[in-house]
């Protein structure tokens, strides 16, 4: 019996999702949303390409959490984008609505899910997420630093002229302005990017990786990213469902890791079938140290907002 996925939001970052789960032919996917029309729309349109990708999955799109039903994985993009004149606490409190009553209906289907968190803003919708389903801390995972770290790698791999293969790159903390990426821990071909890239440039590097969602939101007017989003939380799925033991950068809740207790915030951890099997502690220097208390108290903060 083939691996079960539902993903909560049919819009640019779930259907993409959709999209990619299926063209890797790693689960059936379930695609849920509130709207009418548009998850049955983009599944049937989905389903209708795997002849011609030679892949089996089956897609439904659906309005009925029922369908969602003893999923294996569920993905949550649900939520609104910031509009003008919504001040940050009106975009937590909406999406903190939503990820709220998303999480409830897809827990009471699918009780022995582990969850992945998209949705926006990412830290503090992962701890909403984890306080609602009540869930063990290994199964309510947060996207975050895969895309902040392919960002990274992307930028490293263009100023090197050298293939994104060659590049490992790792980034840390809060999703936004207060992420840590770490140079000395990032290479190509094994070699420190701090022996390949002159400082000045190298920090270019780093605030542009910070400013990744940003400069897409800038190019597209009236949207943001969702190709780079939607494949991060698809390499998550994929390290869960083959269960690779693949080390990747996620939120996730700390219980005294790195000296932080009770947030989420983006560490190296081990993906496998039970969700998060190992959060990887490295060593960092006192700044690396500050920077990444820094983002979690950016993330307490928000936290404190919505109560969790």
């Amino acid at each position: 019996m083939r691996k079960k996925v539902t993903i909560v939001g049919a819009g640019n970052v779930g259907a993409t999702t959709a999209h990619w789960i299926a063209s890797k032919e790693l689960a059936d996917v379930v695609l849920l949303d509130v709207v009418e029309g548009v998850p049955q729309g983009k599944g049937l349109d989905l389903l209708e390409a795997m002849p011609i990708e030679k892949r089996d999955c089956h897609i439904t799109g659906t309005n009925d959490y029922a369908d969602s039903a003893n999923s294996d994985i569920v993905v949550i993009t649900a939520g609104i984008p910031r509009k003008p004149g919504m001040s940050r606490d009106d975009l937590l409190q909406t999406n903190y609505k939503i990820m709220s009553d998303v999480v409830n209906k897809v827990t009471a289907q699918s009780p022995n899910c582990i969850l992945i968190i998209v949705s926006n803003p990412l830290d503090a919708m992962a701890q909403a997420a984890y306080r609602q389903a009540k869930l063990p801390r290994e199964r309510v995972i947060g996207m975050a630093g895969v895309l902040d770290s392919a960002r990274f790698r992307t930028f490293i791999a263009e100023e090197l002229k050298v293939s994104v293969e060659n590049v490992t790159a790792f980034v840390l903390g809060g999703h936004g302005d207060t992420m840590v990426p770490l140079p000395r821990y990032s290479t190509v071909a094994g070699i420190p990017i701090t022996e390949l890239i002159e400082k000045s440039r190298l920090e270019a590097i780093v605030q542009r990786t910070r400013d990744g969602g940003a400069e897409i939101v800038k190019h597209l007017k009236t949207g943001s990213a969702f190709y780079a989003p939607s494949a991060a939380a698809t390499e998550m799925v994929e390290a869960i469902l083959k269960d690779k033991k693949k080390i990747l950068p996620c939120a996730a809740y700390l219980e005294g890791e790195y000296g932080i207790s009770g947030y989420y915030v983006g560490v190296p951890c081990k993906l496998g079938e039970r969700g998060i099997e190992q959060i990887i502690q490295i060593k960092l220097t006192p700044e690396e140290d500050a920077a990444l208390k820094k983002s979690a108290d950016a993330v307490k903060e928000l936290c404190k907002v919505i109560g969790v």
